[in-house]
């Protein structure tokens, strides 16, 4: 097996154990909401320090329910993801064309930069 492949695997495995560890440990357990984001911890944690204290903004968009605004961020996430797919498939693109057609003329093609 080559270096490359035990790396991504041993990778993977600690992202699978990052993503499972907490729900099988009962981390949380102790808690109304036991996963919840920074931004609801930080509400709290701020109305127990300032219970008067009043935000400068408001959102511009508030949505209806919170599984809107759950696929909102998924559609959000999904966007990034296939921007940054996009990207690297067209520099990844570009490299092979650049090597196809210096075969075709002869010419050894430069080694890639690390």
């Amino acid at each position: 097996m080559k270096k490359n492949t035990k790396i991504n695997i041993l990778l993977l495995l600690v992202v699978v154990a990052l993503a499972v560890l907490p729900l099988a440990l009962g981390l949380g357990d102790h808690k109304e909401e036991p996963f919840t984001g920074a931004d609801g911890e930080a509400e709290t944690a701020i109305t127990e320090i300032e219970p008067d204290y009043e935000p400068w903004f408001s959102p511009l968009y508030e949505p209806p329910s919170g599984e809107i605004e759950s696929a909102l961020f998924s559609l959000q996430a999904a966007l990034g993801a296939g921007v940054l797919a996009y990207y690297f498939g067209l520099h990844r693109g570009r490299k092979q064309g650049e090597r196809r057609a210096l075969e075709r003329v002869g010419e050894e093609p430069k080694a890639d930069k690390v």
